[in-house]
């Protein structure tokens, strides 16, 4: 599956250092898993997390979730160790953590050759992620939120209108060019009606899915960025009502007393796909 194609509704963050997580997540009903060797190590551990890291991923049993691996940054003491092991590892895609410009991946590429991906965390990010988003190697973005409301020194908001800036310049770049791209995580994982909440105006704001730090916010994000059977019986109708309308001689269609042209019939073309994607990953 195209990883531009496959859902990535769930990301979960794992720690790479802790066999019981690892182990833990090879059954949740997550799309991808972020194996993380940065935030969630402390700086003792890093080394032997690789190895403990690369071991699970090589006893495998993650089935058909994408597989991401975030390491330290390139300037730190373990970031080009991480990434040299990283590219040995059986996983689909390599993280960077705090891009702020595509020379930074350009240093990643030279060490391995998985697709990138970048985290967007900092506003020198945000200015430069057309930039970013545009290198050869990138397949995704991952929103930093709480790092980057540190460096805006922003307030939370349920609204999260202090965000909105930088969401949408790095949506607008992941969109230019064909990048997945992951909303940020949501603290309070005890909070179901935030979390959906938020999970719903990411989904509403075009993002592909959201990046979790509990397993128990899985199925609220699954849910949210999944098409509804409202909107799959509806695509099906768009395209037969639009294919009835071409056999007639006719360019529009009309459904549900509204106006079916072939961008919506793109839409529900997408709204398919992405639902057939979905159901394949629990085959």
């Amino acid at each position: 599956m195209d990883l531009t194609l496959r859902p990535y509704r769930s990301v979960l963050y794992i720690p790479g250092s802790k066999d019981r997580a690892l182990d833990k997540a090879r059954g949740l009903p997550v799309d991808a898993i972020i194996f993380d060797l940065e935030d969630a190590v402390s700086p003792g551990e890093k080394p032997a997390a690789r190895e403990t890291l690369a071991a699970a991923l090589a006893q495998g049993g993650y089935g058909k979730r994408s597989k991401i691996v975030r390491i330290n940054g390139l300037e730190t003491e373990w970031g080009e160790a991480d990434a040299r092991a990283a590219n040995d590892m059986d996983c689909d895609a390599v993280l960077l953590p705090k891009v702020e410009s595509p020379e930074q991946l350009d240093a990643l590429a030279r060490l391995t050759d998985k697709p990138l991906w970048a985290m967007m965390e900092t506003p020198k990010g945000m200015l430069n992620a057309a930039a970013i988003g545009a290198h050869p190697q990138l397949m995704g973005m991952v929103m930093g939120t709480n790092d980057l409301a540190k460096e805006l020194n922003s307030r939370f908001r349920a609204d999260r209108l202090p965000m909105m800036a930088s969401l949408g310049l790095c949506l607008l770049a992941a969109k230019a060019t064909g990048c997945v791209i992951v909303d940020g995580v949501y603290n309070a994982f005890k909070d179901d009606a935030g979390l959906k909440a938020e999970c719903d105006q990411g989904r509403d704001m075009g993002f592909d899915g959201k990046t979790l730090i509990h397993p128990a916010q899985v199925e609220i994000a699954n849910a949210a960025f999944a098409p509804t059977e409202a909107e799959v019986e509806l695509a099906k109708r768009q395209i037969a009502a639009f294919e009835e309308a071409e056999k007639a001689g006719q360019g529009v269609a009309v459904v549900d007393g509204k106006i079916v042209e072939n961008l919506h019939v793109a839409t529900a073309q997408s709204v398919l796909a992405k639902a057939e994607a979905i159901a394949a990953l629990g085959e």
